[in-house]
């Protein structure tokens, strides 16, 4: 058995067949340019419909999908660094009170709302729109492909990449109906070509390729509607609950929320949970002091108006998932306790005042607000208000400020600072429960004149000047968790979508499309000539070297005939001038 291979040659099209004919010329599914090489240089002028068409097939080209996808990748950028309306406006408006230079440009770039710009939505449409219509064409063709079969052997397989031949006493007919039982159980589509003396067996293998083209552009369909959907449909709200306390998931409920353009309220899906208990345990010591070994919230639920309650410990990336939506723990902290009376000792306060973590070691401030109930000395109404900064662990008088040591509630300290007057809360303005607004207050003062402050352990009371009453830092200190809550439609498909892209990606590098011919032809002598090539459709060793398994395997059906001539006769169909490579396997 001898073996060589010719130079690369080209696969050729329908209207330049090249040196390989029809055989090379339906590798491919890619668009094909049908213009020739001598075209009249004087074409006509291509009017409204011609640059349609000639807009149309610039848009449909892989070229202008792939620049188009670049394009949304570079638009995203400004989303992730710019802060963006949907997310936070606090962080918008703090960004333009910083930057008022930048801040109106941002503003009509549109950079503060990326996502939902004219700009970045006019990117998406455009690939939308390309992918479909380089998909389309090309998922007939390959249904073409499918349904067509591998074409007849070229009449100089010599000239092929891979090519190999040898002399046999075998009958063609028998070295033919050989080489198509040894194709079939290698899984190559395969059949007879021809007839007579120019029949050949023809094979084809690795249409996982193009499929898996189509399935990576599939799937990036169907991931830009599934982000789509979810962004048109999504709700996302945030509530702080403090132990004991519950939640349903109606709009009044949240603290905040926001939503897709096309999403309605109706939607929220019917479910109530109640905060048991919050879990935290920390590393005490170690360079890793203070970081969270348990971090759960124990909560009881129920799915529906009246379904029956559950429990659940939701953690960090361990949400609730209730009908669609999930429910994720993002933060906690303390709500210390205080009772406030007025000068004869009457209760009118009483409640868990939650505050806001400002350190990772559970530093926290906030505000205690007094509205009704409340008089002074003289018996006219009044407001209180008190500036809270509370610490679960305080180091100690004179070692250092006040800052926590430690997140969890070792040794808490509440220091207050006390006003009274108008909280601002009866003019219709909105407020933050967290901060005082003292513009309309007035300071308490102690004897030196100054504002009058104190720091209290659980059990401790402040006396407020003249009589004003008093404030008592309970001992039953709470605490308190906050969740996200969100639903978002598509997660799924975009999961699904992301991993058939990657699939279909592998396949279209990995698997490569190649066809084989087997052609064995009764040579003068009366000694059957058998040529085997093999093409595909890029340059790659492994094509040659699949090329030797297969003839390894046919010889053994087809021995080599002996020889009584050191240069053989080679087929009709071969080009006479072909010759053994020097150093061929004999």
């Amino acid at each position: 058995m001898s073996k060589t291979e010719a130079p690369e040659g080209r696969t050729g099209t329908p209207d330049e067949p090249g040196e390989f004919g029809a055989a090379g010329a339906s590798m491919s599914t890619a668009p094909r340019d049908r213009d020739r090489e001598d075209a009249a240089p004087n074409l006509p002028r291509l009017g409204v419909i011609g640059w349609l068409r000639w807009f149309w097939r610039q848009l449909t080209s892989m070229r202008v999908a792939l620049i188009l996808l670049l394009l949304l990748s570079l638009g995203a950028i400004p989303g992730s660094l710019i802060p963006q309306n949907n997310v936070d406006e606090l962080k918008v408006q703090d960004f333009a009170d910083r930057h008022t230079t930048l801040a109106p440009i941002y503003d009509k770039l549109q950079l503060f709302d990326v996502y939902s710009s004219v700009w970045f939505s006019a990117i998406y449409i455009l690939l939308f729109v390309s992918l479909i219509g380089c998909i389309v064409p090309r998922s007939w063709q390959f249904v073409g492909q499918l349904r067509g079969r591998p074409p007849g052997a070229p009449k100089k397989l010599t000239r092929l990449p891979a090519y190999t031949t040898w002399r046999t006493e075998a009958e063609p007919e028998q070295v033919h109906e050989a080489a198509l039982t040894m194709l079939r159980q290698r899984r190559f589509r395969v059949h007879t070509a021809g007839s007579g003396a120019g029949a050949s067996v023809a094979a084809e293998k690795g249409y996982l390729r193009e499929a898996g083209n189509l399935m990576f552009h599939i799937a990036l369909i169907v991931m830009l509607i599934a982000f789509a959907a979810g962004q048109l449909f999504k709700s996302e709200g945030g509530k702080l609950i403090m132990e004991g306390d519950g939640f349903a998931n109606t709009l009044s409920q949240y603290d905040d929320f926001k939503s897709g353009s096309l999403f309605d309220s109706s939607n929220l899906e019917p479910f109530s949970f109640k905060l048991d208990k919050f879990v935290g345990t920390y590393e005490k010591s170690g360079p890793n002091r203070g970081t969270a070994r348990t971090y759960r919230a124990d909560v009881t639920y129920s799915e529906g108006a009246d379904g029956p309650e559950k429990k659940k410990s939701i953690e960090v990336n361990k949400p609730l998932e209730i009908d669609g939506s999930k429910v994720y723990l993002i933060g906690h902290g303390f709500a210390p306790a205080v009772t406030v009376r007025d000068g004869k000792g009457k209760v009118v306060y009483k409640a868990s005042v939650p505050v806001l973590p400002i350190d990772q070691n559970g530093t926290a401030t906030g505000a205690i607000k007094v509205m009704d109930n409340y008089r002074d000395k003289n018996g006219k109404p009044d407001q209180l208000g008190f500036n809270a900064f509370f610490v679960p662990t305080f180091a100690g008088v004179g070692k250092g400020q006040m800052f926590s040591q430690f997140p969890a509630a070792e040794y808490p300290v509440l220091a207050l600072s006390a006003y009274h007057g108008s909280l601002g809360v009866d003019a219709g303005v909105p407020q933050n429960v967290y901060q005082l607004d003292t513009r309309k207050m007035k300071k308490f003062k102690d004897a030196d004149g100054q504002l009058f402050k104190q720091r209290l352990r659980p059990g401790e009371t402040m006396k407020l000047p003249d009589g004003a009453g008093s404030i008592t830092f309970e001992k039953n200190l709470k605490e308190w968790a906050t969740f996200q809550i969100s639903q978002q439609p598509g997660t799924g498909w975009a999961l699904g979508g992301a991993i058939a892209a990657v699939a279909g990606l592998a396949g279209s590098l990995f698997i490569q499309r190649r066809r084989v011919w087997v052609r064995a032809v009764r040579g003068a002598d009366g000694v059957t000539v058998v040529e085997m090539a093999g093409l595909g459709r890029s340059e790659s060793a492994k094509v040659p070297e699949e090329l030797s398994q297969l003839a390894a395997h046919l010889h053994d059906q087809a021995p080599t005939a002996p020889e009584s001539d050191p240069q053989p006769e080679a087929s009709s169909d071969s080009d006479p001038d072909v010759v053994p490579a020097e150093g061929a396997e004999k």
